[in-house]
């Protein structure tokens, strides 16, 4: 059974030309909204990550942190402590502006313990530690945009 009131003809012609202003634009989201209906269209960036440690969390530092040589880049993804975004959002380091962060790298977290939120479409998500240990490496900073499946942290 089909619920007719959530459905909506799509013109693929404004769906191909949103999606050409995204990559000619080097884009990660767009969101068109006409008479009600809504559109967004997302896609991922590919992110070259080299191997010099650098110091996270820094006011001034680029969105992704290098990994040092504990954390290789091939298997950043597969590391069992490694914490994917589970959304696309900002990152917010701490509880509000100011505030000390939740955790920096070398503390120890707790699973479940809060370490980001991610600001979606103006909800606040809090994304926890999935599992205990020390924290190893962070690869966002705060007020920065992140991916799905982008790895945020690696908690050993």
């Amino acid at each position: 059974m089909t619920d007719k009131k959530f459905s909506f003809d799509i013109d693929q012609a404004a769906i191909q030309a949103l999606a050409k202003v995204l990559q000619d634009a080097d884009l990660s989201e767009i969101e068109y909204e006409d008479q009600g209906r809504r559109v967004r269209l997302t896609r991922a960036h590919t992110q070259t990550v080299m191997m010099a440690p650098q110091p996270t969390m820094a006011a001034a530092s680029p969105s992704v942190a290098q990994p040092s040589a504990e954390v290789s880049v091939a298997n950043l993804k597969q590391h069992p402590g490694a914490l994917k975004s589970p959304m696309v959002g900002t990152l917010y380091a701490a509880p509000e502006p100011g505030a000390a962060t939740f955790t920096k790298v070398g503390n120890r977290v707790n699973k479940g313990d809060t370490v980001f939120i991610i600001e979606a479409m103006k909800v606040m998500n809090p994304i926890k530690a999935h599992t205990s240990g020390i924290v190893k490496e962070i690869f966002f900073s705060d007020g920065n945009p992140v991916e799905y499946g982008d790895v945020l942290i690696v908690i050993e």
